[in-house]
């Protein structure tokens, strides 16, 4: 008789305490599983670093974004001032990434034996172990790695002790040893991304087809200089979309060496409503060199920079249903391998041979550019590529060739 009592005890106690369970178990996995449809936020990029002035910028920044890049190898070099700065990141309600180089340096000494190579440990830390903790800690607020930093803009305007591809016979051999040494050099984040499913990102300012295709999952075009807004998005949104990946915008350099570096805060507001319009996931202002007119590297209260973003902030939260409502609907094929840098119509190809030392070039820049001028933020930019043509014919409702007669 008592063991029928505790029985029955033991059944309304599951049956009253089982819902709370689940109840408990569903709202876990909604906060795990939960994620913005969009991050707007800023990269602490600044060399004269210190932890003190990246709380600041975080302070500063966190009413107004969900997003924060901590890119200062004086912090990233050492798990103590990381963990410190992560810490603080995610206690003020930001979701971030954290910026990883290569986990060796090369060195070149000489001796008496001649030149040797010496490869240098960067980090206190392994990166990887450093990133399963992470993802421990902080959950879904630590997106993941931002590994290295515009391989595609080094190829087509670096040396060679910056370029992937030093050499090449033809475009073909060019775009795979691009593609294969770019994913070399990922493949230590690539292996974390696979064990705790972090994503891997980088910015970058061309060739961005070919960076998704070395494997990573985010790719943040460059709106920089005087670089044409609608060719930049056409290029790597077309690249996210038809290879089923991510893209963002990474707010940059105008000036490079004189105020106000960025551009003034209604231009700035400008291109991050632009992004949003146009589907990015991600919008990122780069904030880098210390300034004498600002306590906030190049980010300034002089120039409008945080009015800015606080007025975009208020209209992505006033407006959930513009993200992404420019949408292309003609998309522009190019050929396959042809890394052209598309900056102007004499801009390199894959940074070794000159636009005139291919016959297509100038019929494509003439296309591409005739196209902008119909089409605007509707028209994308990817390669022939036979992995991907059924994802092609998905995305778009007109197909043009640059082969054919562009009408």
């Amino acid at each position: 008789m008592n063991h029928n009592k505790l029985l029955f005890s033991l059944t309304l106690i599951i049956i009253i305490v089982s819902p709370l369970f689940v109840a408990m178990w569903n709202q876990s996995s909604l906060e795990q599983s939960s994620e913005p449809l969009f991050f707007v936020g800023v990269e602490y990029a600044i060399d004269n670093y210190s932890i003190e002035g990246c709380k600041e910028l975080v302070d500063r920044v966190k009413n107004f974004t969900n997003f924060f890049v901590i890119d200062t190898v004086g912090i990233t070099y050492d798990i103590y001032k990381l963990n410190e700065v992560c810490d603080y990141v995610y206690e003020s309600g930001l979701h971030f990434m954290v910026f990883f180089l290569p986990l060796h340096e090369e060195y070149v000494v000489s001796t008496d034996d001649g030149e040797q190579r010496l490869h240098v440990m960067r980090y206190n830390y392994y990166p990887h172990l450093w990133i399963a903790d992470a993802k421990e800690t902080y959950g879904g607020k630590f997106l993941g790695a931002y590994a290295m930093d515009e391989p595609g803009g080094h190829q087509l305007d670096g040396g060679d002790d910056s370029r992937l591809v030093t050499s090449a016979e033809t475009q073909a051999e060019a775009a795979d040893t691009y593609v294969t040494g770019l994913h070399a050099h990922l493949n230590y984040y690539l292996y974390a991304r696979e064990c705790t499913g972090i994503s891997v990102l980088t910015s970058d300012y061309g060739l961005y087809w070919f960076d998704y295709k070395a494997g990573y999952d985010k790719v943040l075009a460059e709106f920089a200089w005087n670089h044409s807004r609608p060719l930049h998005v056409g290029l790597c949104r077309g690249a996210a979309t038809v290879q089923d990946r991510e893209w963002g915008a990474m707010l940059t350099w105008t000036y490079v060496d004189k105020e106000p570096y960025l551009v003034e805060g209604p231009e700035l507001y400008e291109d991050l409503v632009l992004a949003y319009h146009n589907g990015a996931k991600y919008a990122v202002i780069f904030d880098h060199p210390d300034t004498d007119y600002s306590d906030y590297g190049i980010l300034a209260e002089k120039y409008g920079h945080f009015t800015a973003l606080e007025q975009f902030w208020d209209y992505v939260t006033s407006n959930p249903d513009k993200h992404g409502t420019t949408e292309a609907d003609v998309v522009y094929v190019l050929p396959e391998n042809f890394g052209f840098g598309f900056r102007d119509d004499s801009d390199k190809i894959w940074g070794l041979w000159s636009a005139d030392s291919d016959e297509r070039t100038a019929k494509i820049w003439s296309d591409v550019n005739m196209l902008l001028d119909e089409n605007g933020f509707r028209l994308d930019i990817v390669y022939s590529d036979p992995e991907f043509d059924n994802s092609l014919q998905l995305n778009y409702d007109r197909i043009l060739f640059w082969n054919q007669t562009i009408p």
